[in-house]
């Protein structure tokens, strides 16, 4: 029995409705419908390209067009796969852990570092304090259903840091409410670029893969930087979703 998935297509070529097209859209609807379950591998293009007695070029676009849609993802050494269900995150002055929570998933955080030093010119114009300030650097690998999603880190002032183990049960404005601690305001960028070595590991993706990136300033009520975060995210299981409105 074949490991893999070979999509039943009915080939019109008297159709103008492109041959890749004509491939991809069963695959699709087979996603959509749960018949394809998450992690499910597809059969590769030469297979594809044989069986249905088409180009290769034109199997390769067919599941190029459903990985571009998110829907299918490609990994060298394990090969084509159902891409798992994403992560859609909504702009909003929350953390990634109560929002994992809200939407159902089961979010699990490892603390991979925490270091307490003082504050370099850099750290301090990020926080608003004197160099020389003590502040923590914390980085967390911050998983979803056990598959890994983010990297986050975040410097934070000494006097108002949770402690390791606070975070590894909790997200950080979680551990900040419980300490009286409330963000009020907070600066976001949101953008992406290609992932170092150590955070391909870390995500299990390719070095020099697209990553989604965040980064945050975040203020209490009287204006304080409380936290500054920078945040990576694999884009294949996670997106920000953004409201509009016009004025």
């Amino acid at each position: 029995m074949s490991d893999h998935y070979e999509p039943t297509v009915v080939i019109d070529r008297d159709s103008d409705e492109p041959l890749y097209r004509q491939i991809a859209e069963p695959i699709e609807q087979a996603i959509i419908s749960g018949e394809l379950p998450s992690g499910a591998r597809i059969e590769d293009e030469i297979s594809m390209a044989q069986r249905l007695d088409v180009s290769r070029p034109t199997a390769r676009r067919a599941l190029q067009e459903l990985v571009n849609r998110g829907l299918l993802t490609r990994r060298r050494g394990v090969g084509t796969t159902v891409t798992p269900p994403q992560v859609h995150r909504p702009i909003e002055l929350t953390s990634l852990y109560d929002d994992l929570t809200r939407e159902g998933f089961t979010p699990t955080t490892k603390v991979l570092s925490y270091e307490v030093h003082e504050a370099d010119e850099e750290e301090a114009d990020r926080l608003a304090v004197e160099p020389g300030t003590g502040v923590v650097r914390i980085v967390r690998l911050r998983s979803v259903d056990n598959r890994p999603l983010a990297v986050l880190t975040n410097l934070i002032p000494i006097d108002l840091a949770p402690s390791w183990t606070d975070l590894n049960e909790h997200g950080l404005y979680r551990c900040f409410n419980e300490h009286g601690i409330h963000i009020a305001t907070a600066k976001q960028v949101i953008g992406a670029r290609a992932a170092t070595a150590e955070e391909a590991e870390l995500l299990a993706e390719e070095p020099g893969a697209p990553l989604l990136t965040m980064s945050r300033s975040a203020y209490d009520s009287a204006g304080r930087v409380v936290e500054f975060g920078n945040h990576v995210y694999r884009p294949s299981l996670y997106s920000f979703d953004l409201t509009l409105v016009a004025h």
